[in-house]
């Protein structure tokens, strides 16, 4: 390329014998086709340097951060994902141990009601033996009034009956009264 270059810029005989365009330019503005010819290889030595050891490493180093931040992006994506599905997760969870919480507590309250509904069956029933108890109790305790009140009446006639016939009974007579007395006011 420089070759072409030098060769456009070089005067040939056959341009300067033709009047020679390029000659005239590069004498009216004054160009030395060596100088050009230099700066234009130091130029190219300049470009080839800061291309190998400065632009290319610094690409290179884009490249590489480039492709660290992509694949920091994706991480990023995937540790959202991550994150929303452990959190369904956990809310998931968290509506099973209501669930089994709210279980839990209804099979309790049953539970105590099934209990205190027992207990309270339990207390009626005990509740009931005693009245039972007591009614047996008052009912002995009634006839033992009657048979006390029965061999007080006995002992009245027989005292009354002495006074009235004014003897004195033996105890064989007092008996025989007590115990037909006795039969009398339990047959009424």
């Amino acid at each position: 390329m420089l070759s072409l270059f030098l060769a456009a810029i070089t005067p040939t005989h056959e341009a300067a014998a033709s009047g020679g365009l390029v000659h005239e330019l590069v004498e009216k503005f004054g160009i030395d086709a060596r100088n050009v010819g230099m700066q234009l290889l130091s130029f190219t030595i300049l470009a080839y340097v800061l291309y190998r050891f400065a632009i290319k490493p610094t690409l290179a180093t884009m490249d590489e951060r480039n492709i660290q931040i992509e694949a920091g992006l994706k991480n990023a994506a995937a540790t959202a994902a991550k994150l929303a599905e452990t959190q369904q997760l956990a809310a998931a969870q968290l509506k099973t141990a209501q669930l089994e919480a709210n279980k839990i507590i209804d099979e309790a309250r049953k539970t105590a009601k099934e209990l205190a509904d027992r207990e309270a069956a339990a207390a009626t029933e005990r509740a009931n033996g005693l009245i039972t108890k007591a009614q047996q109790a008052i009912q002995l305790e009634h006839q033992k009034m009657l048979a006390d009140a029965r061999v007080e009446i006995a002992r009245l006639v027989v005292a009354t009956t002495e006074r009235v016939l004014a003897k004195k009974l033996t105890d064989a007579d007092r008996a025989s009264y007590n115990e037909t007395a006795t039969r009398e006011l339990t047959s009424v």
